[in-house]
């Protein structure tokens, strides 16, 4: 891993990307504006950044993560004994409290105060509800890692995407369910997104050392509880990187607005494609 892979921007975004980033999801009259990116991109750090810049300019916002919606382990256990034992890993489509999330969003949207889950990922579970934290807002910054992403078609699921899905799903039972969830059950939830942007990488191949300088950014927050290690991290990031790659063959022509980014995090201007009736 290069000495300066280690996030740029490693302040946070430009304060000039920021606010074009907020003027386009103003201009767009955007309630919810979507920020889309693969893991280690640094959109909760965008989503961050906005909500700041928002409330500067008097507005209220929030920054909801899609993550906050994972399906609590005795959840996801069940999904690993009645369908396929990698649905027990928390993040590909399918193992998302959807519900909750739409339900969510739309009491967001109304301006009205609500409860704003939070999941904890190094403990692996949703924190209780007294702790959530009750929001109102004009604006919603709403991130995830494949938001806006489409499914695939049946035919590209015959090859294995990597070691993982050769060797744990050789049947192809896994990535079928995955597919499948994401072509059926997430089109409602993209549907809430009013504008997304998407954080686009130079590809899948800088995701693992993306990934495993996020995991030490958690466990440094927290030193007396253990997260994974860099092995456990290269495993996992297998689970998300059929999607990932679906992601980055059709976001650039979906998402309303696009950031390219290089290695090194290092973003590009704003690039402005058009309305989301398109993406609809």
């Amino acid at each position: 891993m290069p000495p300066d892979a280690h996030a740029a921007p490693p302040h946070g975004f430009p304060d000039a990307l920021v606010a074009c980033v907020l003027d386009d999801a103003l201009e767009a009259g955007a309630e919810v504006y979507g920020i889309s990116g693969l893991q280690g991109s640094g959109k909760s750090t965008l989503a961050a950044q906005l909500v700041a810049a928002a409330q500067a300019r008097g507005l209220r916002a929030v920054a909801v993560s899609i993550d906050d919606f994972y399906l609590d382990p005795p959840e996801r256990q069940r999904l690993a004994r009645e369908v396929h034992p990698l649905l027990a890993t928390r993040g590909p489509p399918g193992t998302h409290d959807l519900a909750l999330a739409c339900d969510t969003l739309d009491a967001l949207r109304c301006g009205r105060a609500v409860a704003v889950p939070a999941f904890d990922k190094l403990a692996d579970r949703r924190l209780p509800r007294p702790s959530w934290r009750c929001e109102a807002a004009d604006l919603v910054v709403f991130e995830g890692w494949f938001l806006g992403t489409p499914a695939e078609p049946e035919a590209a699921l015959q090859t294995p995407a990597n070691a993982l899905e050769r060797e744990e799903d050789a049947d192809g039972r896994w990535r079928r369910h995955v597919n499948a969830a994401l072509a059926r059950d997430y089109p409602a939830l993209w549907r809430r997104i009013d504008r997304l942007l998407f954080l686009q990488p130079p590809g899948f191949d800088v995701v693992p050392a993306w990934r495993w300088q996020q995991e030490q950014a958690l466990q440094a927050r927290d030193p007396s509880r253990a997260g994974m290690t860099l092995e456990q991290v290269e495993r996992f990031v297998q689970h998300y990187e059929r999607v990932s790659r679906q992601a980055l063959r059709t976001l650039p022509g979906l998402a309303e607005a696009v950031v390219a980014l290089d290695a090194q995090r290092r973003p590009g201007p704003l690039r402005k494609r058009g309305s989301a009736a398109a993406r609809r």
